[in-house]
């Protein structure tokens, strides 16, 4: 199993590196998160050094209920998917 790095950490870990206050850091990562999902509403593939994020659409498909074993048809959807850079790939 994974190890989780959570928010909190985040946070934590670049007022560390920045000497910035944690609170600082946090409304910086608020704001972030919030333009970003703005810009993804408003059509825009958003660019970063790590990768891009942007929204891609899901066709309708059949499943099944899981609890009922009922077949079921899954509505189109719109979700955000973010890709890793090349560079960033290498580093593993």
């Amino acid at each position: 199993m994974a190890k989780v790095f959570t928010k909190k950490k985040l946070v934590a870990e670049v007022a560390k590196a920045t000497g910035l206050a944690q609170t600082k850091v946090a409304a910086v990562y608020e704001a972030t998160a919030k333009v970003i999902k703005n810009k993804l509403k408003a059509g825009y593939n958003v660019k970063t050094q790590n990768g891009t994020v942007k929204v891609v659409s899901r066709k309708a498909r059949k499943g099944i209920n899981p609890q009922t074993g009922k077949k079921i048809t899954i509505p189109a959807s719109k979700k955000p998917k973010f890709g890793f850079s090349k560079d960033f790939k290498r580093g593993f």
